[in-house]
């Protein structure tokens, strides 16, 4: 199902960091069709790292610009809005749902539901419940020191304090590939959650975002009624509405609607690797492609249509900005 900001918030998600986590988070948010924000101000944990040598499909690790950099691509393709800002405070709408977010330099923002995504300080979170539970209080080496307390929020990343996830700090945060799973955990229930704002139920809200070939609908499942057929048998006696209302009808239409638009045609898989190819490549220098590339193979691409195209292109553009 997709999603609309209504009029009383900017945003439907506002994710506080753009780290493993955070990123992860967003990107889930977002092909969701919730309108997201990631604020971060450049200075994750994961920038500390010399070079992350354990994120799986890198086999000689990768550095860190670089996957960040493609932590933030990812996001936006998807539709998320960045904004380098470090946000300072939440506090509740007026309106008692919500979150108004206010930032070191920007206008403060509003929205519906807030992910944590912040490896170490959590300061931003004062005042939202019990500041005791929240943080807890620790003494090394004669001082006193105050931190967000990793166990105050419920392995799911849901918090006591309605709307507010926590995906980071947390023990499945030590590691750049656990945090970016942790985030996408927590986008699962933010995105159940805003299924049951929209009338879902929660046994039909849990969700999966994936994509598969189009083989896999044989005669029986391309047929719409057999998935009509499908979502009566399993959700239908346990519904919270009679079958046939117009809010059944509506979750239906949307959960099918949502299984079918994951399966793609041949064509489409194709195109979609070749896109993701080319995406990944504006990251990578160029010298290591060519250097990492047979030979042949390197001058079959080259001579490619495509490539020629593209490079015919290339040669156009700096013709124009050498003018």
């Amino acid at each position: 199902m997709r999603h609309t900001t209504t009029a009383e918030y900017d945003y439907e998600v506002a994710v506080v960091g753009g780290g493993p986590a955070g990123a992860s988070a967003g990107v889930f948010c977002a092909r969701e069709g919730l309108s997201t924000v990631i604020f971060d101000r450049g200075r994750s944990s994961l920038k500390r790292c010399a070079h992350l040598e354990n994120y799986l499909g890198f086999p000689e690790g990768i550095d860190i610009e670089t996957l960040y950099g493609l932590f933030h691509d990812q996001a936006e393709t998807a539709g998320c809005t960045i904004v380098p800002d470090m946000v300072e405070s939440l506090r509740r709408s007026d309106t008692g749902d919500g979150f108004v977010v206010a930032l070191q330099d920007g206008e403060p923002t509003t929205a519906r539901r807030v992910v944590a995504a912040t490896r170490y300080d959590g300061s931003y979170m004062r005042g939202l419940g019990d500041d005791d539970e929240m943080f807890e209080t620790t003494e090394y080496d004669g001082e006193t020191t105050e931190s967000f307390d990793r166990g105050y929020p419920n392995h799911d990343g849901t918090t006591p304090v309605p709307d507010l996830y926590v995906a980071s700090p947390s023990e499945e945060s030590q590691q750049a590939i656990t945090a970016a799973g942790r985030g996408a955990r927590v986008a699962g229930e933010v995105i159940t959650d805003a299924r049951v704002d929209d009338g879902w139920w929660e046994a039909v809200a849990e969700g999966v975002d994936w994509v598969r070939r189009e083989a896999e609908l044989d005669e029986e499942w391309a047929d719409r009624e057999a998935w009509v057929d499908w979502f009566d048998e399993y959700f239908g006696e346990d519904a919270p509405v009679d079958v046939g209302t117009d809010r059944y009808e509506r979750v239906r239409e949307a959960a099918i609607e949502d299984r079918l638009s994951s399966y793609i045609e041949p064509d489409e898989r194709a195109s979609r690797a070749e896109t993701a190819h080319e995406h990944l490549a504006d990251h990578l220098d160029p010298e290591a492609v060519v250097a990492g590339c047979d030979d042949g193979e390197l001058l079959d691409a080259i001579a490619d249509d495509r490539i020629a195209a593209y490079l015919h292109g290339r040669s156009a553009e700096v013709s124009v900005d050498g003018e």
